[in-house]
């Protein structure tokens, strides 16, 4: 019977052995069983590994599940960050399984297997809203999931999505984005997002690759560009920390250069400081708080013994504060000797950021390439701002040019005509909404009113004021204090929008630092016509040849037949159509109000008179000399407009006393006033 016995459970124990190496392999497939589930799937199974992770949801911790499922290589993964990313995964209370979830019913949910995307079985296929907890990832969280989504983005069949992840990875790039973007790069067949894609591989390249030499060849590629993308990947890679060792500096650091305390680069009390700052040397108190100090410590005419007719020293002084600090009076500082002695007995010195020596001076000698083009360039885009601005001082000249300069009137409301244009293309963009339209009709337009009231206010007032200037110059400066009040009193004190059609719309960019505005191209090209028909209208039809009659010897133009007091009306209304033309112009950028024109007056009269009065030519480099004069000193003046301003009045002068008929100095009746 014994025997018998011993026999059955060898029997059994040699089934259970088999049993379970033919089953064990399968259930370490498979993973844990959860009642009613079978088999979870490898997704469930990673998220139940980082499921304490999940549910505590914190940006400080999340990373590792997110990494996780990045980096599983399984086909659902992507589709599980979205959901996460979106709100959408939901874990059941009860066994602590993830589902998708869609309402189903007032209060029921039907769950969604998260590896198929397909109805949960059975026995799992719904649930009530208290059985399910809703994962929201607060907006940190959101962020690494969408730094997690970028690799499988930067092959989405959707451009855009392509695009986006690009434009993920410009603001945020980390470097498991590198190997992604490596892989991408080949099968991309759109040409502008591969040439993105490139691009970030390098930039990446340049931050992350552990090889040196990829990164040198990476940062030598960039040799010139101007990107500001470029600058702000070298930059780093340039930075020093300054640093300070009792001995030589330590093995391995990549030092840019070694600093003598008391130098320009690191004067004694930044270099003390740092010793202090590192725990090398004991804090050294102010001139100011030690004489505080001891005459706070004043004892019987003594301090610390020591009298004070001996203190008119500096190293008396320190010895008497040396010794209330050895009483423990005063908190002890270091001496001059002691201070000296420190600076002596250490080394200070600058580190890159950067260990490796030849990344480092690959990315020195890239930045330095950069630099040189840059200031290159930073000129042309000045000189490109100058000659904008020389255009918009030459368009609101050139009315001013043809009646002081060719008529000798000084008119003090040429402003206030510009004013006019510019309200009068405000007007007909009420009536016309079409921004191309209304321009179109306003330029015209703004020429034949503000013609009209030059010609009236000839006729009324300035033909009776010829060859007196002073009387001149008070009839047209109140005529404009008159006209800027019934702006006022038409249109209110609030400036008034002109905008721009909307092909106007933006800049020119040629490269991350050259660029110029659509408007300020048109201004030029405006300014360009207006030169090209004043020069036509002078040279090639009667009314110039009459006008150059007139200037030059009215008298004499009399004779032959010309009604010299008819020449000077359409004279003064032409320049005053001009300056409503350059209104409408100005008022595309400039803000429409009744002191618009004033704006614009003393710079139309320093172009004028600089230029020389009377020649066109002399008011168009007049117009460049003070556009580019101005934007030269606000360069290197930026943060004082109106000092600029000053020096540019102040140069103006002198260069008058110089040359007192400007530039081009004009030969006829002008010249002999």
């Amino acid at each position: 019977m014994r025997l018998f016995s011993v026999l059955f459970v060898c029997l059994v124990a040699v089934a259970v052995v088999v049993a379970v190496s033919v089953a064990g392999p399968a259930l370490a497939q498979s993973g844990p069983a959860v009642p009613g589930q079978g088999q979870p799937s490898p997704i469930q199974n990673i998220l139940q590994e980082n499921r304490a992770l999940i549910e505590k949801s914190s940006r400080r911790t999340i990373g590792p599940a997110i990494a996780a499922l990045r980096d599983s290589g399984l086909p659902a993964a992507r589709n599980v960050l979205e959901k996460w990313q979106a709100k959408a995964l939901y874990q059941r209370k009860s066994d602590g399984l993830f589902f998708f979830a869609e309402k189903a019913g007032e209060d029921g949910y039907r769950l969604i297997d998260i590896a198929t995307g397909a109805d949960a079985d059975a026995d799992a296929g719904t649930a009530n809203r208290q059985d399910l907890d809703q994962l929201k990832p607060n907006s940190g969280v959101r962020a690494l999931i969408g730094a997690a989504l970028v690799p499988y983005q930067l092959t989405d069949p959707d451009p855009a999505v392509r695009s986006g992840a690009l434009d993920a990875i410009s603001r945020n790039g980390e470097a498991a984005h590198l190997r992604a973007l490596r892989g991408a790069i080949a099968s991309e067949t759109d040409p502008g997002l591969k040439a993105r894609k490139e691009r970030l591989e390098r930039l990446l390249t340049i931050a992350y690759d552990p090889d040196p030499s990829a990164r040198i060849a990476a940062i030598e590629s960039f040799a010139g560009d101007l990107g500001v993308d470029v600058r702000a990947a070298l930059n780093p890679l340039v930075a020093t920390t300054r640093a300070v060792t009792t001995g030589a500096p330590p093995e391995g650091e990549n030092i840019a250069r070694r600093l003598i305390p008391g130098s320009d680069a690191l004067p004694e009390a930044e270099a003390y400081r740092l010793l202090v700052a590192a725990g090398l040397a004991p804090p050294r108190i102010s001139a100011a708080d030690r004489r505080n100090a001891l005459a706070a410590h004043i004892e019987d005419g003594a301090v610390a013994g020591i009298p004070l007719e001996d203190l008119n020293s500096e190293a008396a002084r320190e010895r008497a504060y040396a010794a209330l600090a050895a009483r423990g009076l005063v908190p002890p500082t270091a001496t001059t000797e002691e201070v000296q002695a420190a600076l002596d007995g250490h080394g200070f010195y600058d580190r890159y950021a950067e260990p490796d020596p030849a990344v480092s001076a690959a990315a020195g000698a890239a930045l330095d390439a950069i630099a040189a083009k840059l200031g290159l360039n930073q000129a042309v885009n000045l000189s490109l701002d100058a000659l904008s601005l020389a255009s918009i001082y030459f368009l609101a000249a050139i009315g001013l040019a043809i009646t002081f300069g060719v008529m000798g009137v000084i008119n003090m409301a040429h402003g206030e005509f510009i004013m006019m244009g510019a309200y009068t293309g405000y007007v007909v963009q009420q009536i016309v909404p079409n921004y191309t339209v209304s321009i179109l009709i306003a330029l015209p337009l703004a020429f034949a009113v503000t013609f009209a009231a030059g010609v009236a206010m000839e006729r009324l007032v300035i033909r009776w004021l010829y060859n007196r200037p002073l009387e001149t110059l008070l009839a047209t400066f109140g005529i404009s204090i008159a006209l800027q009040q019934l702006a006022r009193n038409i249109f209110g004190t609030q400036a008034r929008p002109l905008t721009s059609p909307g092909w106007l719309d933006g800049a020119l960019h040629l490269n991350d630092v050259v660029s110029i505005s659509y408007i300020r191209i048109a201004i030029f090209v405006l300014a360009l016509l207006f030169l090209a028909l004043f020069l036509f209208i002078m040279r090639r039809i009667r009314l110039g040849l009459e006008v150059r009659a007139v200037t030059q010897n009215p008298r004499m133009a009399a004779s032959m037949g010309i009604d010299p007091d008819r020449i000077n009306m359409l004279t003064f209304g032409l320049g005053s159509g001009i300056a409503g033309v350059a209104g409408v112009a100005i008022g595309l950028y400039a803000k429409v109000t009744s002191e618009l024109g004033q704006d614009y007056i003393v710079q139309s009269f320093m172009t004028v008179v600089v230029g020389g009065v009377g020649n066109i030519w002399g008011t168009l480099l007049g117009a460049s000399m003070i556009g580019f004069l101005q934007k030269g000193i606000e360069w290197l003046n930026p943060s004082n407009t109106l000092a600029a301003q000053t020096y540019m009045i102040l140069f103006i002068i002198l260069f008058i006393q110089i040359r007192p008929r400007g530039i081009v100095a004009l030969r006829g009746r002008a010249a002999g006033d």
